[in-house]
C-alpha cells in the first residue's frame, strides 16, 4: 500500500486529504507542522512514499521545511514532495518548482485531482528509482570490468621490464594517496589511480632490448625511451569513455621547471594529476631494483625528493610525498 504524509496546520485540510486517500487504500499520516515532519522522518525513522506539504504554516513554512529536508536527505533517499496551497500567485508555484517540488495541488482540494496527481507522482518516483538502481548496477559492472582490463594491461606493461615488478600499481597507489591527502574526492582518487596504472602504457611501443638494457643507452635508444609518453597519449586518447586517462601517460616526465619532456611544460601548465604522478613515479623509481643498483636507502630518496622541490617536482606534492616518507618509519614503501 502507498503511504502518504500530509502536513498542514489546519485540521480540516488534513482530515479532507486523509478521508479521500484512505477511501482508495492509502496509508495516511497527518501532521500539523514542519518540525513534526522532521521529527517523524529523522527521529522516528519513517520513510513514506510521498509528502503533501502546506506552504503557509507557523514556525516553519513549507519552503523552509523543504529546504531543511533537502539538507538532511541524501539524493538517493529523497521523498517526492507536492505542495498544497491556496495561493493563486504564479510566483509561489515557480518558487516551489525551482526548489524541487514535484507538483502543486491548489485548495480547495478536489478528490479526482488529488488522486490523479498522487498516484502519478508515486509511480513516476518508483520508476525513476528503479531505473537509477539499474543504471548504478550496470555502471558498477562496467567499472569493475574496466578496472580489471586496466590492471591486466598495466601488468603486461610491467612485464616488459625485467627489473621492475609492480611498478605501475605502486605508482598508482602512491598517486592516489597523495591525491587523498591533498583533498581529492573518492571519485577523483579513483581516476588518478587509473591514470597511474597506465602512465607507462607507451612503453608497449619501445623495444624490450632497450627497456632492459643494463648499460648506458645511446642517444638513439634514449630517444626511443623518451617517445613513450607520446605513444601512451596516442593510445589512451582512443578510450573515449575515460577522457582524462591519457593525462598521466603524456605528462609524467614533465618537470616543474619546464625542462621535462615531451612538451616542455612548466609549473601549472602541467595538469595537476600529472604533477602528482610525476612525484610518485620518481619515488618508485628510486625505491625499486634496477639492473645497475639496488633499492636506494630511504634517507637518500628523501633527499632527492627534497632537492627536486620546485625544479623537478611541484613543491606542494613533493611536500606531501615527504610527509608520507617521514611517516614510513620502517621503510615499507618500496618494491618487495
Amino acid at each position: 500500500m502507498n503511504w502518504v504524509v500530509v502536513v498542514d496546520d489546519e485540521d480540516f485540510n488534513r482530515k479532507t486529504v486523509a478521508r479521500i486517500l484512505k477511501k482508495h487504500d492509502f496509508i495516511v499520516t497527518a501532521l500539523a507542522s514542519g518540525p513534526e515532519l522532521l521529527d517523524f522522518l529523522f527521529v522516528k525513522g519513517n520513510t513514506p512514499d510521498l509528502i503533501l506539504l502546506d506552504i503557509k504554516m507557523p514556525q516553519m513554512d513549507g519552503f523552509d521545511t523543504m529546504k531543511r529536508l533537502q539538507e538532511l536527505l541524501p539524493e538517493e533517499h529523497r521523498i517526492p514532495i507536492v505542495f498544497l496551497t491556496g495561493d493563486t500567485v504564479d510566483e509561489t508555484e515557480m518558487k516551489g518548482l525551482r526548489m524541487g517540488a514535484e507538483d502543486f495541488i491548489r485548495k480547495p482540494i478536489y478528490p479526482d485531482v488529488l488522486l490523479h496527481r498522487v498516484n502519478r507522482i508515486i509511480e513516476l518516483d518508483r520508476t525513476h528509482k528503479s531505473m537509477a538502481q539499474e543504471i548504478q548496477a550496470r555502471s558498477a559492472e562496467c567499472e569493475s570490468l574496466s578496472r580489471h582490463v586496466v590492471q591486466t594491461l598495466a601488468e603486461a606493461i610491467d612485464a616488459k621490464d625485467t627489473y621492475t615488478n609492480g611498478h605501475s600499481d605502486r605508482v598508482a597507489t602512491y598517486s592516489r594517496e597523495i591525491a587523498k591527502r591533498y583533498g581529492y574526492s573518492e571519485s577523483a582518487q579513483n581516476d588518478i589511480y587509473m591514470m597511474g596504472l597506465l602512465h607507462d602504457v607507451g612503453k608497449i611501443g619501445v623495444p624490450d632490448e632497450i627497456i632492459n638494457k643494463p648499460g648506458k643507452l645511446t642517444d638513439e635508444e634514449f630517444a626511443a625511451i623518451k617517445s613513450h609518453p607520446v605513444i601512451g597519449d596516442r593510445i589512451l586518447k582512443k578510450v573515449k569513455e575515460m577522457p582524462k586517462l591519457s593525462i598521466g601517460a603524456r605528462w609524467h616526465h614533465e618537470r616543474y621547471d619546464g625542462r621535462g619532456y615531451p612538451d616542455g611544460l612548466k609549473g601549472e601548465e602541467i595538469l595537476e594529476e600529472a604533477r602528482i604522478i610525476a612525484v610518485a613515479d620518481a619515488y618508485d623509481a628510486m625505491t625499486s631494483h634496477r639492473s645497475y643498483r639496488d633499492i636506494l636507502p630511504q634517507e637518500v630518496v628523501r633527499g632527492e625528493i627534497e632537492k627536486g622541490k620546485g625544479s623537478q617536482f611541484d613543491p606542494v606534492f613533493a611536500d606531501i610525498m615527504l610527509q608520507m616518507i617521514d611517516e614510513d618509519k620502517e621503510y615499507l614503501m618500496h618494491e618487495e
